[in-house]
């Protein structure tokens, strides 16, 4: 389960662009970006949804391997012999055969009976394209969470520059009113001194939030596929369940880890029966049509026809079959397990992302009286300065303390909007289709069903299935 190094990333990307909200009105580009643009981006060009897209394709083609088991297969053979035969008797030569015969025909062979064998491996791949499509599934949600979290970590950075810029310039005004006090007599250089010391350091605090957004700007085309244009717009936060209950429930019976184990387990039951069936007898057909031309001392030509038909029963492997089914019954056991590990781990997941989503709001919520308390403190300290009645470092500090409360504000904010998306894609919700995205959605099934039946290389449904691959560019 990557949910929680997920989860880490987007909260590393919120944390660091603790930012203001006033920063987006003065924002101006000719092409501007939003989070569906992100998704949409990242879900066309994810190189990680074009890997396991193929894996499921090939997944899909052992549909086709284990279905190739029940029919005939029929070889095309040719072989030349030369046989030498010399019959002596009382030290005379009775006779003395040398002969040549090219032969040139079809063999066909058919299973006929394995107990069901085969029939049970073919559903065993079927369960086990099941639970790839459900795999799939599970990367595309957290491509698209890299792309939420890529997206908030630029817009945040913005905003972190243009919060850094708009404190060095309060700093810079608060430096020049001291400097002027300075010059009166009303303070000493000490405080000059101090307001120099807060520029400087606001200096440093903007040359690193540019730093930042530079990351994020490196982070959001790779995973979105494109460099952002300006990121300027909050995106709308998803309906949240009504309790925490209900999210677990929901995920539970949604979450493709979940499904994906489920099928898992399923094709690892029919396994076990597979193999079990393996260990009885099986009855092969075998029929040869040849045509032979004979060369020795009289050509002739001979036709051949050879029907077999063969039951066999292994007595004795060295112990292969039997580890063979203890094998296929410990992955049983394995599987289980792992789905048992999966649904608490996505239990656990949906619990933590609704506290999280629950602790960012009442956080919010009370940054929002914190920052208006800084700010009626912040204007009466400075306007008591301007009387005498305050000293330059108790203005900074009222402007610092404004500075804070606003990070703060920001820091619950971006914990908002990154618990929300990753509640749902805790719930197993955070899909192109489940979003409404504007894309061509892939179809897991177009593939499938063209290759299910094991179609001939030269037939209708091969050169569909040409042209489906020359459609996802893979021919």
């Amino acid at each position: 389960m990557g949910n929680r190094r997920i989860t880490a990333v987007l909260r590393r990307a919120a944390l660091a662009g603790s930012v203001a909200v006033a920063a987006l009105a003065t924002t101006t580009a000719a092409r501007a970006d939003n989070l569906t643009d992100a998704l949409i981006g990242a879900y066309r060009t994810s190189g990680l949804l074009d890997q396991n897209r193929a894996l499921l394709r090939a997944a899909d083609e052992d549909v086709a391997i284990a279905l190739s088991a029940l029919r005939p297969i029929v070889t095309w053979v040719a072989r030349a012999t030369q046989n030498f035969n010399r019959v002596s008797g009382g030290g005379v030569t009775i006779s003395d055969t040398d002969e040549l015969t090219l032969s040139t025909g079809i063999r066909i062979q058919q299973l006929l009976f394995d107990g069901g064998a085969a029939i049970l491996t073919r559903r065993a791949a079927q369960e086990t394209v099941l639970a790839t499509r459900q795999s799939l599934l599970s990367v595309e949600q957290r491509v698209l969470l890299r792309a939420a979290a890529a997206y908030a970590g630029v817009l945040l950075q913005q905003e972190n520059v243009a919060l850094r810029q708009n404190n060095l310039r309060l700093l810079q005004e608060e430096l020049k009113a001291a400097q002027d006090r300075f010059d009166v007599g009303e303070v000493t250089r000490t405080d000059v001194a101090l307001a120099e010391s807060r520029v400087a350091a606001a200096q440093a605090n903007l040359t690193d939030a540019r730093g930042a957004l530079i990351d994020a700007k490196s982070e959001y085309a790779n995973a979105v596929g494109n460099d952002p244009g300006v990121v300027s717009e909050q995106p709308q936060l998803p309906q949240r369940p009504a309790s925490v209950e209900t999210a677990r429930q929901l995920a539970l019976r949604n979450h493709p880890d979940i499904l994906a184990e489920q099928h898992r387990v399923k094709a690892a039951e029919i396994t076990v029966q597979s193999t079990s069936k393996a260990l009885g007898p099986s009855v092969n057909l075998q029929a040869d049509l040849f045509v032979s031309e004979r060369y020795s001392g009289l050509n002739r030509s001979i036709n051949d026809t050879t029907l077999t038909i063969e039951m066999q029963q292994n007595l004795y492997a060295g112990g292969r079959l039997a580890a063979n089914l203890r094998k296929s019954r410990a992955a049983e056991d394995a599987a289980r397990a792992v789905l048992l590990t999966a649904q608490r781990d996505v239990a656990q997941d949906v619990n933590d992302a609704y506290v999280q989503l629950e602790v960012a709001r009442a956080n919010l919520v009370s940054s929002r009286e914190q920052i208006r308390a800084a700010q009626v403190a912040f204007d009466g300290i400075r306007e008591e300065a301007t009387l005498g009645a305050r000293t330059t470092l108790d203005v900074l500090q009222a402007e610092q303390n404004l500075l804070d409360a606003e990070t703060a504000r920001i820091s619950a904010r971006a914990s908002e909007i990154i618990a929300a998306f990753t509640l749902l894609q805790s719930q197993g919700l955070l899909t192109a289709e489940r979003l409404g995205l504007a894309v061509e959605i892939y179809d897991p099934t177009l593939y499938y069903n063209l290759v299910k039946d094991a179609p001939a290389q030269r037939s209708k449904q091969s050169k569909d299935l040409d042209r489906v691959l020359e459609a996802l560019g893979k021919k």
